[in-house]
């Protein structure tokens, strides 16, 4: 089977497939549907950016200082250094640029010939610029980043007609500890680089990004790390050591950390289970298992409680929260806490952590924040903050006709919604 990550099958004639795709760009614009001869991935990225205009180039967010500033403390400035190692002749041979994306489409880094380099600015493609799906269309970092995945875009695929000239290849980076997305490493250039080396060495350059942030990661001796924001399944993080938690006892493990005083027994079922079905019996049970798995150093009773350096990325977002930190609030937001739990203690936090995330984002009203809050499970329906997020767009703003459109299907879907419930009633 072909690999659908790849833009051309063995044997296809390059010219020949980029008047094919051409002339599917063209339809898809027109009538709104693309040709089966399209990829799939292809084709669900121009379905994503259909509001976009084909002529436009992606905005720049960030210059000068600002862009000085951020990067130097983004976490690929540590590994800056090996896509230099890894891709730097490319970047240097007269033909490709090497460039380096955050989780939200900003180019951080983008290197190359200067003759590369400067047919890469009528574009917009120079560092600061916005390259999501959202802004720029169909491209490899931002498609790479929205599929989560190591994607090549060739020539007429990109949705955007000033891009089509090009060819890239890119690969998402994440965070070794969280799985957190933390942005993309790409290389672009012309046609030629449509095969399946250019594919393995970004996929490849990724991967050893990641075990090198691993590597130069300190280990703490006795300070856990646990991950729940955006999973159903909590991981913990202990002197080198990763576990996968069950269900129950990550519940138990969130509600612990909730409460670093401690709780009885009888606290934490009502907490797990709700005043019609505790189970104390169960409860023990629970507790002594979870106690194996973490190790007695770890997990105190009489009260229940966590002993040590205990870390955690839900308490890490309130902590920033609290401290007027709402762009490293959203960074570290990876989605709801343990979003498949019916605990009511864990259902009353994540409630909580959301609300709280979701206030602080519609009182600041900053568009950036607001569009990485749409872009959030929680935000993605949240009909109010799509509102603000076309209000505070400047009508000229690519993102705007999304926002508007957003709002727009919102409300119909709301509305017959409260229709049918009172009927119903």
């Amino acid at each position: 089977m072909a690999d659908p990550w790849l833009a051309l099958e063995f044997g296809v004639d390059p010219v020949e497939r980029i008047a094919q795709v051409g002339a599917a760009h063209e339809a898809f614009l027109a009538a709104g549907t693309a040709p089966q001869r399209v990829r799939e991935v292809v084709r669900r990225s121009w379905e994503r950016s259909v509001l976009l205009d084909p002529e436009g180039t992606p905005p720049v967010d960030l210059t000068d200082d600002a862009l000085a500033s951020y990067r130097a403390a983004h976490p690929l400035a540590r590994v800056l250094p090996l896509f230099r190692d890894l891709l730097g002749g490319i970047a240097q041979d007269g033909a490709h640029l090497m460039a380096v994306c955050d989780a939200y489409g900003r180019l951080l880094w983008v290197e190359g010939h200067p003759g590369v380099l400067r047919h890469a600015e009528r574009m917009n493609f120079v560092p600061g610029a916005r390259w999501d799906e959202a802004h720029a269309g169909t491209n490899a970092p931002g498609t790479a980043l929205a599929v989560d995945h190591s994607v090549q875009i060739f020539a007429t695929e990109h949705f955007s007609r000033p891009v089509q000239r090009w060819t890239c290849a890119a690969a998402p980076i994440h965070d070794p500890l969280s799985g957190r997305l933390l942005g993309a490493v790409d290389i672009t250039g012309g046609d030629h680089l449509a095969n399946p080396q250019s594919l393995a060495l970004v996929r490849a350059t990724a991967r050893a990004a990641e075990a090198q942030l691993a590597a130069d990661r300190p280990v703490e001796p006795g300070v856990a790390t646990i991950t729940a924001l955006g999973r159903d399944e909590a991981e913990l993080h202990v002197d080198g050591r990763r576990i996968r938690l069950g269900r129950r006892h990550s519940e138990l493990l969130v509600l612990l950390l909730d409460h670093p005083e401690g709780r009885t027994g009888e606290q934490l079922g009502l907490d797990l289970y709700g005043d019609d079905r505790l189970h104390p019996v169960t409860l023990r049970a629970e507790l002594s298992r979870l106690r194996r798995v973490l190790g007695p150093e770890l997990l105190d009773s009489r009260p229940y409680r966590l002993r040590g350096t205990v870390r955690a990325d839900f308490r890490t977002v309130a902590d920033r929260l609290d401290a007027g930190d709402l762009a490293g609030a959203l960074d570290g937001y990876a989605g709801s806490l343990l979003p498949g739990s019916d605990a009511p203690g864990v259902t009353r936090l994540r409630r909580l952590i959301d609300g709280q995330v979701r206030a602080a984002v519609l009182a600041a009203a900053d568009p950036a924040l607001l569009a990485a809050w749409t872009a959030t499970p929680a935000g993605a329906d949240d009909l109010t903050a799509w509102e603000a997020l076309a209000r505070a767009l400047p009508a000229a703003a690519p993102r705007r006709p999304l926002a508007v459109a957003r709002v727009r299907q919102l409300s119909r879907e709301y509305a017959v919604e409260r229709a049918t419930f009172l009927q119903r009633r």
